[in-house]
């Protein structure tokens, strides 16, 4: 029998939505948020030189640059305000997370609930500024030290860029939150799903002009295109994949009357930790790659030289570090948002209990044991979705924009949007049920 969350689901349709006011005020403000976002990423950084800029850019667009160019929506290429994008926000993310599991007073905070929480979020922003800071005065002096991309370099050009970039990113951060409590998703994850899904349409163009003028064979592209096909099928698959463990109620009796025992199901998505190792992994590994690739190569050292080269996307040990981080963050991740503890206290408070295993401990032992394999395959599902597109790019000059972790950001957030969409409208139905019962029934009281 389908459960009443899959009869309400069954029963959507349009009117549903026409009913749903709070609902499209939340799509209409993220509408309008990412709108901004975009308008952002054509507004160019004061003191630059576009024609110079944009020779200099194509030089290395193939690069480490173009993979930042596709998560900040093509505000590299255009050198905007939000040319950082979010990822100072993420990185910082990434280390606070980090930090919460080998600092007591971090893990502590993390147990406190809301109120930590806030506090912990507070020292991510700090990071945040901290690494935009250097990243930004990291670029000016890259920009700087290229042959006439700047028009009046020095200290009143770097300031000013500093502030700018980091303006930037601390107003998408600060936007990215405003999406997520009043609009629909994660708003951080919808900034760069709005910069990438930007770029499709103009990378698609470029596949195809590269198949008009000979560069690509037919066969090539057409290759390509079903390989893009299949894993957006695979991504679709497995990020609805669950593995549902069964639990068990014990009878219950209430007065005079014995209710039966009930039965439900703890589902565990085969995908916990969803697309952030792919989103962490790519900015670990722009982090360090980022004012590197605006600096002058030849005022580095050789072993310098040598590590930016051996990091330049499509070679062999940034395909070997990128599929270590995605499968590093894939059971780290997963470790952050379920907690098996947690959860077998709380069916041992409610009186579940999964058959055959006893309450307690050895019930967040299973638990930990059963999402322990299936992260696993969690992993190995996205190092392949990640890694095996990236290599045929890398391979073919295809642009990045259909890469695998591009694609795998695009389907994911659009399936967890349409849920949170999906969720919306069973709560306004439900409500609407609720309220014809009510009004039935003072009828009845007549």
């Amino acid at each position: 029998m389908a459960s009443a969350a899959e009869q309400l689901a069954s029963n959507l349709n349009f009117s549903t939505f026409a009913k749903a006011e709070d609902l499209k005020k939340r799509l209409w403000f993220t509408l309008a948020a990412l709108l901004v976002y975009r308008l952002g990423t054509h507004i160019p950084l004061p003191g630059l030189n576009p024609e110079a800029y944009a020779q200099a850019f194509s030089s290395q667009s193939g690069g480490i640059l173009g993979l930042f160019n596709m998560f900040s929506g093509g505000a590299v290429q255009r050198m905007a305000i939000f040319a950082l994008g979010i990822m100072p926000y993420i990185s910082a993310s990434i280390i606070v997370q980090l930090m919460t599991s080998v600092v007591p007073a971090l893990e502590n905070l993390k147990k406190e609930g809301e109120q930590g929480r806030k506090i912990i979020n507070q020292y991510t922003r700090y990071g945040t500024v901290l690494l935009g800071a250097l990243q930004a005065y990291g670029i000016s002096v890259g920009l700087e030290s290229g042959n006439g991309l700047v028009v009046d370099p020095g200290i009143f050009f770097r300031v000013s860029t500093v502030i700018t970039l980091l303006g930037g990113t601390m107003f998408l951060m600060w936007l990215g939150e405003q999406i997520t409590s009043r609009g629909i998703g994660n708003g951080i994850s919808l900034i760069i799903f709005a910069g990438i899904a930007a770029g499709l349409p103009t990378a698609l163009a470029g596949t195809l002009e590269l198949g008009r003028t000979g560069a690509l064979s037919t066969t090539l592209i057409l290759a390509v295109i079903v390989v893009a096909i299949a894993v957006i099928a695979i991504i679709v698959f497995v990020e609805r994949a669950q593995r549902r463990l069964l639990i068990q109620y014990p009878k219950r009796q209430v007065g005079n009357r014995m209710f039966q025992g009930d039965t439900s199901h703890l589902p565990l998505k085969l995908n916990t930790s969803g697309v952030i190792p792919a989103i962490f992994a790519s900015s670990l590994l722009l982090l360090p790659a980022t004012i590197a690739g605006f600096a002058n190569t030849t005022a580095l050292p050789g072993w310098a030289t040598s590590i930016v080269a051996a990091l330049g996307h499509g070679q062999p040990l940034y395909m070997l570090l990128y599929g270590l981080l995605i499968a590093f963050f894939a059971f780290f991740y997963t470790a952050i948002v379920f907690n098996p503890k947690d959860t077998a206290d709380n069916l041992k408070k409610h009186g579940g209990f999964i058959p055959g295993i006893r309450p307690g401990e050895r019930t967040a032992e299973y638990i930990d044991y059963v999402l322990t394999r299936i992260t696993v395959i969690g992993a190995i599902y996205l190092v392949f979705v990640c890694i095996l597109p990236e290599i045929l790019v890398s391979q073919t000059g295809i642009p990045l924009a259909l890469g695998g972790t591009s694609l795998l950001i695009v389907v994911s957030v659009t399936l967890d949007t349409v849920a949170q969409i999906q969720g919306h409208l069973i709560a306004q139905q439900y409500e609407g049920l609720i309220k014809k019962s009510k009004l039935r029934g003072g009828k009845r009281g007549r």
